[in-house]
Order: C-alpha cells, then structure tokens, then sequence
C-alpha cells in the first residue's frame, strides 16, 4: 500500500458521507414539500396566487395595498367568481397564505440544493462518476416547478378545477425525484463505512421490489382520488355505497376513461392497491421471519409491518371521517414514509460489493 493511501480513503469516505447528509436534507425538504402540497390542494389553497414570478416570487404582500391588488387579481380567476364569490381579503389571506408556503419551499429546495453542489463541486469533493447524477437531480427540480405551474393553469381558464392528469404528474415527478435522491444517498452513505456481505433470499428480493412498485402505483391513484376529491364520496368501508364493488364502476365510454375520471372506479382502485400493499407488506415480514438477516434489514422489516399497519388505520380514518385536513395530510405522509422504508429494504437487499 502507498503511503497516504489510507489518508486518501478517508477524506473520500468523509465527503461521501457530506454528499450523504446534504442528499438526505433535500430529500427531508421534498418530504415537507409532498405533505405541504396536500394541505395547499386540501385547503383549497391552489388557485389563490393567479400569477408565477420565479424570481421576485418569494416576497409577500407587505401593506395593505399590495394585499388589494394581489386580491383584486385573485377576484379575476374563476374560482372566486364561481366557487368563493363574496369571500373577503382575510379569508384571502388563509388560502394565499398556504400556496406562497408551498411555492417559497420549492424555492427554498433549489436552493438547498444548488449552493451545496456547488460548494462540493468546486472544493473537488464530488466524484466525477456522481455529477451527471447530480445535475439530473437539479434539471428535473427546475421541471418540477414548470409542471406545478403547468398544473395550476388549468384551473385559472374556465373550470377552477385542477386537472387531476396535471396533479397526479406533478405528485408522482415529486416522489421519483425523491426516491432518485434517496437512492444516491444511501449509495454514498453505505459506499463509505464498512458492512459485512450478505447474500439475500432472492425470494425476498424479489418480494420487496414488487411491493415497492406496488406501493409507488398506489401512490399515484392517490393522485387521482385527491384530483377528484374522490374522497368525499362513498364514505364506508369496507362497503362502497353497500356494495363490494359499486355497480357504476364502468359506465364511462372509452372504458379507460373510468379508471381515472370515475370517481367510484378512481377510489375503488386505490382501496383495493392499498389493501394489496398491506397484505404484501405482512407476507414479505412473514417470509423474513424464516431467514437469518443483518439486524439493519430486520429493523427496517419491522418498520415495514408497523408503518403499513398505520398506513391503513390512516387511510380508513380519513375517508370514514369526510377527509379531515390533519388526517389527509398523515395519510399522504404515511404513504411516503412506507416508500421510503421499502427504498431502503429494496437498496440494502440488492446484491452490493463489499466497502473497502
């Protein structure tokens, strides 16, 4: 071995584990961003700023003439003229209050992001292997904030109605860049300590991959049942409307039509995902049960089970209770919570070469 080789490992696995950290933060910022976006669609928040600045976008109304305008702006839009006509400027500020969060956190996300990378970049801490990654990150960031933008158009022309196409793109382009950043994450976060191999069950592998597109599809049929408010109706369980399945679930012509305009099809499809992905989650820990594992991936099992568990407490809870704020917004957490955890299973059951 040269001298200065270990020295040089080390400096590699501490900027690795820098990467890491800062990864993680943006992936926690996307966290609240995911969450905040559900409050701003269930609040009705969505529609209140009818203009997109991207620079000076991130100062407020500051005196009362400027709440004037932007109001005056807002009383334009169809959703106040057909949908909160007579509402008053406090009851103005509620909802704009909740949408300029969500858009100056998404400022806020490029920003984290952005300083750091060039921070590393510059300093020669980023292998070169990582920087393609790393500015597909910030490009697909940058389309996120055009698609959320693209989203609220549709809802300023005619019909103050999000489409519920544009909202669920919107959502699921959200959660794929937060996987791609937490998968880089733990690439650098294992790549520089040292664990012992293991080899896994390629039954469990294969289990744990399933569900984790499984849960992924779930994820966006939520998407859908958000952008129809499909939630508000059919308010039992396990019964729709005193039925197993609701007899109008295929009226709509062309038959696809119903799986994402029907609003019983919509809701049905993504209780019946949801109690796959439940079940999935228990038979994957039933079958980890038989097998020796690190105590890493038994942890992260255990995880699985119990946040699949208030998963569906949450989902049900929601939609007995008429879709309460503070529930919704837990349900649509949990869902990517339980994403996360079945990412990390997913990465650490891969087969991975041994650190050096």
């Amino acid at each position: 071995m040269q001298p200065g080789t270990n020295t040089q490992d080390n400096s590699n696995h501490r900027h690795q584990r820098q990467l890491a950290i800062w990864l993680l933060v943006c992936c926690a910022l996307i966290f609240a961003m995911v969450v905040l976006g559900g409050v701003t669609r269930l609040t009705g928040s969505g529609l209140s700023m009818v203009e997109w600045d991207p620079v000076f976008g991130i100062v407020p109304p500051l005196d009362q003439a400027s709440w004037e305008a932007v109001f005056e702006l807002y009383k334009q839009s169809p959703e106040y003229q057909k949908i909160n006509i007579g509402m008053d400027l406090g009851g103005f500020k509620k909802i704009y209050w909740f949408e300029f969060a969500h858009r100056l956190l998404g400022r806020s996300i490029g920003v984290v992001f952005l300083v750091p990378f060039l921070f590393f970049l510059l300093t020669g801490r980023i292998a070169r292997p990582l920087i393609p990654k790393l500015v597909a990150m910030f490009v697909l960031g940058g389309l996120q904030g055009v698609l959320g933008w693209y989203m609220v158009m549709s809802g300023l022309i005619d019909d103050p109605h999000v489409s519920q196409y544009r909202l669920t793109a919107h959502l699921v382009l959200a959660v794929l860049i937060y996987a791609f950043i937490f998968w880089v994450a733990l690439d650098l976060l294992f790549r520089s300590v040292k664990h012992e191999a293991h080899t896994f069950p390629v039954r469990l592998r294969t289990a744990v991959n399933t569900l984790t597109g499984l849960v992924f599809i779930t994820i966006l049929s939520g998407g859908f049942v958000a952008g129809l408010k499909a939630g508000f109706a059919y308010n039992t369980f396990p019964l729709m409307d005193g039925q197993w399945v609701p007899e109008v679930i295929l009226i709509q012509e062309p038959l696809w039509r119903n799986f994402f305009e029907n609003i019983a099809t919509v809701q049905f499809d993504h209780r019946l995902l949801a109690t796959l992905s439940f079940f999935g989650a228990v038979v994957i820990w039933l079958l980890s049960l038989r097998h020796s594992l690190p105590l890493q991936v038994r942890t992260a099992l255990h995880c699985l089970l119990a946040v699949a568990t208030l998963q569906v407490a949450l989902g049900i809870s929601t939609l007995l209770l008429h879709v309460p704020v503070t529930l919704a917004a837990a349900h649509q957490g949990g869902a990517l919570v339980l994403f996360t955890v079945l990412l990390f299973i997913s990465h650490r059951v891969r087969p991975q070469p041994v650190a050096q």
